[in-house]
């Protein structure tokens, strides 16, 4: 604690820090005041039903990513979500399409020609995902409406205040990560998410110790524990540039060697990072889509991957991430590349021939690390489905794993990694460099 309010006094001492953090809490609280803002036209008293839909299955995972706008009909009900769904789209189409990866190579003017792309992109998604939620709040809520209009009437209007609702959350992220501190978009979405941990966490705990079932103190102190072990290895996880360690690399890769010096190849366990879970996600919020939200009238083959705690959903889940991770891994190391560039510098791994049969042998290196690491990645994202099994609240278990804890994990690494960067120029201590959490330049992560 005191090394805690030490490091306060010192981002307060920084001047230009200072600004940047108080332009963060102000943007933020822009944010959260917004997504209780109800769409003109709405009648707060008479969203139950759209708050009950959405306290469990894929429901509550979109209400908790836009931090409850989602169920409070707020003009900020889709969040930034549409955006990073076009992100998703448009990393897989600059790998693909040859004109986009060319606009990658080009530097800082292709990054704007894509990021512009993006938000054309974001705009479609908004003008087909605004007319499905309003549908969904006229099917649950039919008596929201404000008397005297019409839905009719109200469609066209609440349509384009969801998707400029959406647009302007975008516009504030990019004014954070240009004015203030951390990464705009991933802090707005850790700030939706942690908004609902007091409320769940209190849930949690009354029902530990109200329950006949709940299993009291002891109980709970498991799922604290649980919940640390998860913690930290979803920090691990978010590290992913982690190499293989030297001892293993011998075993498994051997060596490399660049005039008479030893040297170990970088593969890493985690290459593919978070981005598999990211993918696997989006493609299982497809059946939400297509049924628009409504949950009556469902098979059973529906009904279960529209809960993310069924069987089915995690064994699709769990698949979708492996085949993933394959595939990242593949589109971001190139075992043909690496091998030349070894050959190139004259480098070459003992018993095993420079060329083609390097690139084979750095291949099935690959293959051997890819699939631990998948089925890592998988069980840090199915752990909100095995806390379910404990009799977790549903609220709660969203943070022992999955997407949401590796968002607050990562943000909330990245975001201290900037503070300190700039404690440490004006040779000030921050809260990193006491070698608890170390950043992969130098910084302690756990």
């Amino acid at each position: 604690m005191k090394k805690f309010i030490e490091t306060l006094k010192n981002c307060w001492k920084v001047e230009d820090l200072r600004m940047r953090l108080l332009i963060t809490i102000l943007f933020v609280a822009i944010y959260r005041f917004g997504s209780f803002v109800v769409l003109p036209g709405i009648n707060p008293a008479n969203l139950e039903k759209l708050q009950q839909q959405t306290a469990g299955g894929l429901m509550s995972l979109l209400d908790m990513f836009s931090g409850g706008a989602f169920s409070n009909a707020s003009i900020f009900a889709l969040g930034i979500m549409p955006y990073i769904s076009a992100s998703i789209v448009m990393q897989l189409v600059a790998i693909a399409v040859p004109s986009f990866q060319k606009m990658q190579r080009e530097g800082e003017s292709g990054r704007k020609k894509i990021m512009q792309y993006t938000r054309y992109l974001t705009v479609a998604i908004l003008l087909f995902q605004a007319p499905s939620y309003l549908m969904n709040l006229k099917m649950q809520s039919p008596g929201a409406l404000a008397s005297g209009l019409s839905w009719s009437e109200f469609m066209i209007p609440a349509t384009i205040i969801l998707a400029a609702g959406s647009m302007f959350i975008l516009w504030l992220g990019e004014r954070i990560t240009d004015k203030g501190v951390g990464n705009g978009i991933s802090l707005i979405i850790m700030i939706g998410i942690i908004a609902r941990l007091p409320q769940s966490f209190f849930q949690e705990v009354g029902s530990r110790f109200t329950a006949i079932t709940g299993g009291g103190l002891v109980m709970f102190i498991a799922e604290i524990l649980i919940l640390y072990a998860v913690v930290c290895a979803a920090i691990l996880l978010v590290q992913g540039t982690r190499k293989v360690p030297v001892q293993y690399a011998k075993k498994l890769v051997g060596n490399t060697q660049y005039g008479g010096a030893r040297q170990y190849i970088p593969l890493k366990l985690f290459a593919a990072n978070v981005m598999p879970i990211i993918f696997a996600q989006a493609l299982m919020f497809i059946p939400l889509a297509i049924v628009q939200y409504s949950s009556d009238n469902l098979g059973w083959f529906t009904r279960s991957l529209l809960d993310n705690r069924s069987l089915l959903y995690n064994v699709v889940y769990v698949i979708l991430i492996v085949a993933f991770t394959y595939f990242y891994t593949a589109i971001t190391l190139n075992p043909t590349q690496m091998a030349e560039d070894m050959k190139r510098n004259n480098g070459f791994i003992p018993g095993v021939r420079p060329g083609k049969d390097t690139a084979n042998y750095i291949e099935e290196i690959m293959s051997r690390l890819t699939l631990p690491g998948s089925l890592f990645i998988a069980f840090i994202a199915i752990m909100p489905a095995l806390a379910g099994l404990l009799n977790v609240q549903q609220g709660f278990s969203q943070f022992f794993g999955g997407t949401s804890l590796l968002i607050l994990v990562g943000v909330v690494i990245d975001t201290l990694q900037q503070i300190e960067s700039h404690l440490m120029m004006r040779h000030y201590d921050g809260l990193l460099n006491s070698g608890r959490t170390r950043s992969q330049h130098g910084m302690s992560a756990y």
